[in-house]
């Protein structure tokens, strides 16, 4: 099993990653903003780190992931502005590349965003910001000599959904519930062989798992 760190633990992914981990017989550290969130963390299952993504530095991190073998990505501004996008959302997971090569950490899964989301809609600077800035941050991985796995789900929904997914290379666009991107994340950690590869999300018609393995045999 494998100690992991999660960025956006208290998120609406992240949250429900959280204890579907610790189920799995991982050990679960998670980083909240504010003291007031450590005691929902301790009852996932997770250990909380207090700090703020916006102001922690890449040195302030690795202290945080020493000792982990796997770290994931899942937080992100939720439209809160564009200076926020641009440091959580961007700068994020490009202190998290740097942390990691300095805590020895071998594998980063990075919650991104479908390539066609929002297409056809009149564009708006913050929805193109936000869409730019996680293509950014998913070639900084990409080009990391990491470990890694990035995950592009649809548009997210609050749902925990059914658990039954469509995952691939490219997909029609849709909508995901944040439940089964968890669940698919969980699968994804649970399935180290699958290694370097960006892959697609929606909801679908095939169990997480099942879609997950299928994902490993291509």
């Amino acid at each position: 099993m494998s100690r992991i760190f999660v960025l956006g633990a208290t998120g609406g992914v992240g949250h429900r990653l959280c204890p579907m981990l610790a189920a799995a017989g991982h050990q679960v550290s998670g980083l909240v903003r504010k003291p007031g969130q450590a005691e929902a963390l301790r009852a996932m299952g997770a250990d909380p780190v207090e700090g703020d993504l916006m102001d922690i530095s890449a040195a302030e991190m690795a202290a945080m992931l020493a000792g982990h073998d796997v770290a994931v990505f899942s937080a992100g501004a939720a439209g809160s502005g564009p200076e926020r996008t641009r440091m959580i959302d961007g700068q994020g997971p490009v202190k998290l590349i740097e942390a990691a090569r300095a805590a020895g950490l071998s594998r980063i899964y990075l919650v991104s965003a479908f390539p066609e989301a929002g297409r056809g809609k009149e564009p708006r600077e913050g929805f193109e910001l936000y869409m730019r800035t996680k293509k950014e941050a998913d070639a900084a991985l990409a080009a990391s000599g990491l470990d890694w796995v990035i995950l592009r789900p649809g548009t997210l929904v609050h749902e925990d959904g059914d658990g039954r997914v469509s995952l691939g290379a490219a997909l029609p666009y849709g909508t995901v519930a944040r439940g089964n991107v968890a669940r698919v994340l969980a699968a994804l950690i649970g399935t180290p062989s699958i290694c370097r590869e960006i892959l697609e999300l929606t909801d679908g018609a095939v169990p997480a798992e099942e879609a997950v393995a299928a994902a490993r045999r291509g």
